[in-house]
């Protein structure tokens, strides 16, 4: 038996222990496996908002926004994790806006990186081209978060002396920094076996398969669920292959002993749990799960959800939980609302589809006394054509009813609206803006996007028939880029969809003022503690 550590690297918003590993630590040690869990992300925020770090590259001068800023960090943070942040939206904002202004400071070696409490960016480097994972994993080039790796994570891992170590890549953030720290491990301890698996790299799956392109300095790629192929690389089993299939059986049941709860930037501690894997509707022409779906639809099955959040309530001493589901089916959320007296005193939220169930405001109540709190839907439109010709299966009249039994019943909407679609018109939009404008009272936030289109999206196998350019098709930014440049006939393209939310929908006092309301950089995260039921 190998010792395995499971590291989540930065950079992600720390307001939540990452579910990829409670979900994987839990499984391997159920099979006896001798594995433990290291949330990076939340060190390195810890690590770079520590006042000697400031210190270094704040200078001998630093302005008087920046001194202020540090003159308030500790009070900043005691704030981000207290209730107390729920008391004063504008000092809860002022206490990110300072956190904020501090990690700003930390521009890297050449002053091209920008990181804050909900992102990372390199703009002399990309997470898509190999060329530029390679130059970070040989140290050719380095990140913002070169010392944290090198003089608290390394020697940390060290100390914990595994045999294999698994990277868990789930947001782009991540990539960057995950290389970096890849190459390092290589350098430091040569004998150790890493691996590398997640959300991102599976979705390079196809990509990597067609160019024979190998992750350096990882021995394995691990796509899709990961358990399996963890558990039997933990058992010492040789792997013939470089890619490696993850398959069932699969976990819902995660361990967070790894976690420092009270660490994370959260007014009260927050679990993630998931009540299936993949998406159950698969329709979405945009979206690369109705073509090459990334998971296959698992469900977590009858009466599991409800017993975990009691037991991980009771466990951990918390009440609030994020369903990270895709869309939580619907099957769930009767279980759910059928639970609802076992379930007194915790809090939920998640992703759902506006669907007919939701139609109906006694359902809606019964999930409101489970303890939804807020509810994330994709309406992407308020054009019916649009709607309908990208398979979301909405009728508008539905969603306005569904909005409207949320208010009634208490629970905040988190609406996501994405223009310029394939096919979309600025009389499209028009009607996008007059559904925000009818239905603002039942609209708690709003998500406003542009779209980008997925390489993977079931739109470009019939480009003529949305109206997509094939002349542009082709052209690549990056051999791992996820998405695709396009052009329309329509003329109506992703400038024009830009200008028309700058102007029209922002324009509109009613529309801006719900968008204000989200938490900053934290975004849903943080936007259920402040919905309709503070608590």
């Amino acid at each position: 038996m190998k010792q395995l550590l499971l590291i989540n690297p930065p950079a992600t918003k720390a307001s939540e222990p990452p579910l990829s590993l409670g979900v994987l630590l839990a499984y391997l040690r159920e099979h006896d496996i001798a594995a433990e869990a290291l949330d990076a992300n939340l060190a390195a925020y810890r690590y770079l908002l520590d006042p000697a770090s400031l210190a270094t590259v704040a200078g001998e001068a630093p302005s008087t926004a920046v001194r202020r800023a540090l003159k308030h960090l500790p009070a900043s943070l005691a704030l981000l994790r207290s209730t107390a942040a729920l008391e004063s939206f504008g000092r809860y904002a002022t206490a990110v806006r300072h956190l904020d202004q501090l990690l700003g400071l930390y521009r890297g070696r050449d002053g091209r990186e920008r990181l804050t409490l909900g992102d990372y960016q390199h703009q002399g480097l990309s997470p898509f081209s190999p060329e530029d994972q390679e130059r970070l994993a040989r140290n050719e080039q380095a990140t913002l978060f070169a010392d944290y790796f090198r003089y608290e994570l390394v020697p940390q891992i060290k100390a914990s002396n595994p045999q294999l170590v698994a990277i868990s890549i789930n947001f782009l953030n991540q990539a960057l920094p995950a290389f970096e720290l890849a190459g390092l491990l290589r350098r430091e301890l040569p004998d150790l076996e890493l691996v590398v698996g997640g959300g991102l790299p599976t979705s390079w799956q196809k990509m990597l398969r067609q160019l024979d392109l190998r992750l350096a300095p990882f021995d394995r790629v691990v796509f899709g669920p990961g358990e399996w192929p963890l558990l039997e690389l933990a058992r010492g089993a040789a792997a013939e292959n470089y890619f490696l299939e993850g398959s069932e059986p699969i976990g819902f049941v995660p361990d967070y002993s790894f976690a420092a709860l009270v660490e994370y930037l959260s007014p009260q501690p927050v679990l993630p749990l998931s009540t299936s894997r993949g998406c159950y509707w698969k329709q979405c022409l945009f979206c690369p799960e109705a073509s090459a779906p990334v998971h296959s639809f698992v469900d977590a099955g009858q009466g599991t959800v409800p017993m975990l959040l009691r037991r991980l309530a009771d466990e951990f001493g918390i009440r609030h939980f994020h369903l990270t589901d895709n869309a939580i089916p619907v099957s769930q959320l009767r279980m759910l609302a059928e639970a609802a007296p076992q379930l007194a005193g915790l809090n939920w939220y998640g992703f759902v589809r506006f669907e007919k169930y939701l139609e109906e405001s006694t359902f809606v109540q019964r999930l409101a006394d489970s303890g939804c709190r807020m509810l994330q839907l994709g309406l992407e439109s308020g054009s019916q054509k649009v709607l309908d010709r990208l398979g979301k299966g909405i009728r508008l009249e539905g969603a306005a009813k569904i909005l409207e039994n949320l208010q009634q019943a208490g629970i905040a909407s988190y609406v996501y609206i994405m223009l310029g679609s394939p096919g979309e018109t600025e009389a499209d939009a028009e009607l996008t803006r007059c559904f925000l404008l009818k239905h603002a009272e039942t609209i708690d936030y709003l998500n406003l996007s542009i779209m980008n289109l997925p390489r993977a999206s079931g739109l470009l196998e019939n480009p003529d028939e949305y109206g997509i350019e094939t002349s542009q098709l082709l052209e690549e930014t990056a051999p791992l880029g996820l998405y695709q440049d396009f052009t329309t006939s329509s003329g109506w393209d992703r400038k024009s969809a830009r200008r028309f939310l700058d102007r029209r929908l922002l324009g509109e006092p009613v529309i801006r003022s719900i968008v204000q309301r989200t938490p900053p950089w934290f975004t849903s995260n943080h936007a259920h503690f402040f919905g309709k039921k503070n608590v």
